[in-house]
């Protein structure tokens, strides 16, 4: 990567703490409290949906959304930009905002050298994408809140992640970095305007590119195995998890080894798994009273949480417990994705069924407020026995164990609640009293002021949900579930879909949509719809599948070498990029080959498979290379290795008879399996197979073979299990 123009070497030695690292171990923050008076500034972002932006409309500074408007007026007054991105759940964008961004001297430096514009991540994943690699490829870090500084035409040339409001800790303060860079600018504009291009031009190349090369060896079985072997490498024995703190859930890496595991019947495989959701479920990163798991864990332990909870992070363990739930046997497993669901349908569902984005980690202005109790505070709601147990299972102490570093009030000493002995076995007596005393802390706790609910419905991270939804609904024999799918799938097609031109939109809030067009709506709700219909076998719903696929292959499939672009490319991004990093979200490219290769067995289309295939070959050195950067693509290659199993149910699958063969069919761990009915536009033999004795009848088959039809649903689970290991 190019680097810093010598322009601004001196800006370099002045680099902030990532955000991560800075909710790691933050420095002692100065008083500073939300502000209460009249509102004085209104900006651009007033007439904004997004939550984030509309959370700063009243600070002084003269924000604008992104757009061709901010553009336009700093390539008239030559100015650079100030680029920040963010979320409205975002804790330390939060404390950014009270110290830097509500302070009128910081305001006027803004305005009087800068043009500044706010940006929603949530909203843009694509511009975020492409910002966030251009600071981690100069060295500048990367995080949230990202402030990025640009041209007028939006090329980037320096930034960082949270600036503090003055000099602090060998640090520079947020006013010293604009002086400089305004110094910087008005010296020699021409000379970052030169640097600048550079840089974007090898950012474009290598974006672009998406690290696939192509040309790779061909990916495998043993490709899978391998990348799943060096995943588990990073197992944490002690307390589960695969890397250090701060630890992140990334679903899809325990999802891969569990996958690897169970098929090639490798118990060091799935061990690990199942130790991790267990380790992940006890700790204080799951909220022990409401239900729903927190973004990450800022120590090893699972202890302390990073308190926001993100749809994307719940959908997807929401698939994972359930996975290892039928995998193990385990009822706690199964347990765990009962409350997830609990809180997501009351707290994160709109009432015309979309799932709402995030809640945030701060509540009154102080991080884990709404979460965490003292000592005292738990005694004044439990006495006697339900107070004992209480305080010994949840670990509660008079010390505590988590302190708000970023609050300016006195810390107080308080306890996140987590399960203290996780492997001892409560008593009968213990589990009833227990209950109670959740009953009675969680009635204390919602009289307590809620974190704020960042309500925008994102197409992307419903499709994450919609899937895991319908599962749960289907594995665990709960219609509620299964009836939230089904509200969640209409409201979808009903608000963000166009069926004439087979558009997706991305964002609806408070009764508008945007215009972005973007691969992971495209994929990730495909993914989550073919999920849906094999949980329903509803011939409108693979239809619109179908829809789906072949409106996400127009608009960002790339038919020169494969691969699909992250955005549809337009005057507002800088160029458009392929994304080759499955995170704490999964990439859009592996969702999309995951999906293309289930909807092509279930359909027969030859088109989608090869697409699929072809976009698996781009990234083939990528899988080599670095396996696990891309652990839901390589799922995907796992999947496309051998022929799938396909469960046929002929016959109506709302009685009680097939509704049986369908729960059996989704209750096996099976990860080369599709299920489909005999009607709507299924593959053609499919067609053909027709219920025996007038009862709904299962047949699994691979390829033009299948074995004997079953109407039992123990024959079914019998047809479908692993193979025996090699």
């Amino acid at each position: 990567m190019h680097p810093v123009s010598a322009a601004l070497v001196s800006l370099v030695s002045l680099l902030p703490l990532t955000a991560a690292a800075a909710a790691e171990t933050p420095a002692p923050a100065p008083s500073v409290t939300p502000s209460t008076s009249p509102v004085k500034h209104t900006n651009k972002l007033a007439g904004e949906k997004s939550p984030y932006l509309l959370q700063h409309a009243h600070n002084p500074v003269d924000w604008y959304p992104w757009g061709e408007e901010a553009f336009a007026k700093a390539r008239a007054e030559n100015k650079p930009i100030l680029l920040s991105i963010g979320y409205s759940t975002c804790h330390w964008c939060h404390v950014m905002e009270r110290e830097s961004f509500e302070n009128e001297a910081i305001g006027a430096q803004l305005r009087e050298n800068f043009i500044a514009i706010k940006l929603d991540r949530e909203e843009r994943p694509d511009i975020d994408n492409i910002y966030m690699t251009a600071m981690q490829s100069l060295g500048l870090g990367g995080g949230w809140p990202l402030n990025v500084f640009l041209t007028p035409d939006r090329e980037p040339f320096y930034g960082g992640t949270y600036f503090p409001p003055e000099d602090r800790g060998g640090r520079p303060g947020f006013p010293r970095i604009l002086t400089k860079v305004a110094e910087v600018w008005k010296s020699d504009p021409a000379k970052i305007k030169e640097d600048a291009a550079e840089i974007t031009a090898q950012l474009r190349s290598h974006m672009a590119r998406g690290n696939g090369e192509g040309g790779g060896p061909e990916v495998n079985r043993e490709t899978v195995a391998a990348g799943a072997m060096e995943l588990v490498s990073m197992f944490d024995e002690k307390d589960g998890g695969f890397g250090r703190a701060p630890k992140f859930p990334q679903p899809k890496i325990p999802s891969l080894i569990l996958m690897t595991g169970v098929h090639t019947g490798n118990r060091k495989l799935i061990e690990p798994v199942l130790f991790t959701c267990r380790r992940m479920a006890a700790g204080g990163m799951y909220d022990q009273l409401g239900g729903g798991f927190a973004r990450y864990s800022v120590d090893g332990k699972w202890l302390v949480p990073h308190f926001e909870k993100m749809l994307y992070d719940n959908g997807q363990l929401l698939d994972l417990y359930l996975d290892a739930g039928i995998v193990s046997g385990d009822p706690v497993f199964h347990a765990t994705a009962r409350d997830v669901m609990t809180y997501l349908l009351r707290d994160m569902t709109h009432a015309e069924g979309g799932f709402y984005s995030a809640e945030d980690a701060d509540s009154e202005g102080q991080e884990g407020k709404f979460y965490c109790f003292t000592k005292a505070q738990m005694s004044e709601v439990l006495a006697g026995a339900e107070l004992e147990l209480a305080l010994r299972y949840y670990g509660v102490t008079e010390e505590g164990n988590f302190e708000d570093h970023s609050h300016p009030e006195p810390l107080k000493k308080l306890n996140v609640l987590s399960i203290a002995e996780p492997d001892r076995k409560l008593t009968d007596d213990e589990k009833k009293t227990l209950e109670s005393v959740r009953t009675k802390l969680m009635a204390a706790r919602d009289k307590r002021v809620r974190p704020h609910l960042d309500d925008k419905i994102l197409t992307s991270w419903n499709g994450l949900m919609l899937g895991a939804a319908a599962r749960a609904g289907v594995i665990l024999n709960e219609p509620s579930y299964l009836a939230a799918a089904r509200k969640n799938f209409a409201f979808v097609k009903k608000v963000m879909w166009e069926p004439s031109t087979k558009t997706m939109h991305h964002r609806w809030r408070d009764g508008a949509r945007d215009n972005a067009q973007l691969l992971t709506a495209y994929a990730f709700y495909l993914n989550g719809a073919v999920d849906y219909y094999q949980c329903t076998l509803d011939p409108e719903a693979l239809q619109f599948c179908i829809d789906l696929a072949e409106g996400m292959i127009a608009k960002f499939y790339d038919k020169d070498v494969g691969g699909f672009f992250s955005g549809e490319g337009g005057a507002d991004a800088l160029f458009r990029a392929k994304d080759d990093y499955d995170g704490a979200e999964p990439g859009g490219n592996s969702t999309a080959v995951v999906a293309l290769l289930k909807l092509a067995a279930i359909t027969e289309n030859a088109d989608f498979k090869a697409k699929a295939d072809a976009t698996l070959k781009f990234f083939s050195k990528r899988l080599h290379d670095a396996p696990q950067a891309m652990p839901w693509m390589l799922h995907a290659a796992a999947f496309a290795a051998e022929e799938p199993y396909r469960a046929v149910i002929a016959g109506d699958v709302s009685t009680p008879e097939g509704a049986a063969l369908l729960r059996a069919a989704h209750s096996v761990y099976q990860h080369h399996r599709v299920i489909l009915g005999t009607a709507g536009p299924v593959e053609p033999f499919a067609r053909t197979l027709e219920p025996q004795g007038g009862k709904p009848t299962a047949y699994v088959c691979t390829g033009q073979s299948c074995k004997p039809p079953a109407t039992d649903p123990a024959a079914v689970r019998e047809s479908l299990k692993a193979p025996d290991p090699e």
